[in-house]
């Protein structure tokens, strides 16, 4: 199966920086998040989509690999792929790079579908799978 990557442009800005004039630690966090908004957007299942079928996503488990810092007006890009979907786990890979190409920091997220009216994870849905690049 070919996996899709997604790319997802930034500017870092003065809100992601810390005291010693780097990204903040939690705001790694809340740039990978904003490019999975992204992507499952672009692929149809965004806010309205959850909002609308009370199904939508939720992660599990964070890793997140700090390679070399990142300052002030960088232009990154995030690379997003789903690297597998087994059962109700997914596991999505998200890359933080530069515009040369040199890797900054590298997200390993493991996450899955959750039916908000029942309170518990489901198994991936067509839609869902779509939406996260495994399905055309």
């Amino acid at each position: 199966m070919k996996f899709e990557t997604h790319t997802y442009p930034l500017t870092i800005l003065e809100r992601h920086l810390d005291s010693f004039g780097h990204v903040n630690n939690a705001a790694y966090l809340e740039i990978f998040e904003e490019a999975r908004w992204d992507l499952i957007t672009r692929k149809n299942y965004g806010l309205d989509k959850v909002q609308q079928t009370k199904i939508g996503p939720t992660i599990l488990e964070v890793n997140l690999r700090f390679h070399r810092e990142v300052k002030l007006r960088q232009n990154i890009v995030i690379h997003t792929r789903t690297e597998n979907y087994e059962g109700k786990v997914g596991v999505i890979i998200q890359e933080m790079k530069d515009e040369s190409g040199q890797l900054h920091c590298t997200a390993t997220l493991k996450m899955g579908l959750f039916d908000l009216q029942a309170r518990k994870l489901i198994p991936a849905t067509p839609e869902w799978l779509h939406a996260v690049g495994l399905i055309s």
